[in-house]
């Protein structure tokens, strides 16, 4: 079971960029790894945008952005090119990653998927916060609050 000071499963998975990507690259600073249902869909577009708006503060609070869901390479492209994504999106067609971070679960109405949860991870890849069920609206600001007390710590 994975939780508050545990390690977080490695992964490597291709980006938005057209790159392959591991978390071992996001050592040194913290990283806000997201995952998300699904591109270009309401409540997935306001917790992208809402990241998209604030990550200068969130870089200033020394973290970085990385949002993942089971989306493939393409439709992440569109959708960062659709909203100006300033940050990279990976994505997990298998969902072996999604369900190594326990973010893959019964959606109710929507049936079986991936969750919408938060994990803050510190640069020696540690998992320092989990947000659960997260409310998209407002959930940037709830992040950039942690990282803040976090550095203030």
């Amino acid at each position: 079971m994975i939780g508050i000071n545990s390690k977080a499963p490695d992964f490597e998975l291709k980006g938005s960029d057209g790159k392959t990507h591991k978390l071992s690259e996001f050592k040194g600073g913290y990283l806000v790894l997201y995952f998300y249902p699904k591109d270009d869909t309401p409540g997935c577009t306001t917790e992208a945008c809402g990241f998209r708006d604030m990550i200068s503060d969130i870089r200033k609070a020394g973290a970085e952005v990385v949002g993942i869901s089971s989306d493939n390479v393409d439709s992440h492209g569109k959708f960062r090119d659709k909203y100006k994504l300033n940050f990279l999106l990976l994505s997990d067609p298998e969902s072996k990653v999604i369900k190594a971070f326990d973010s893959y679960g019964d959606r109710g109405i929507f049936g079986m998927g991936t969750l919408r949860k938060t994990f803050v991870i510190d640069g020696k890849g540690v998992i320092v916060k989990i947000f659960e069920k997260v409310k998209p609206e407002h959930h940037n600001e709830e992040v950039l609050a942690f990282l803040k007390s976090a550095k203030a710590g």
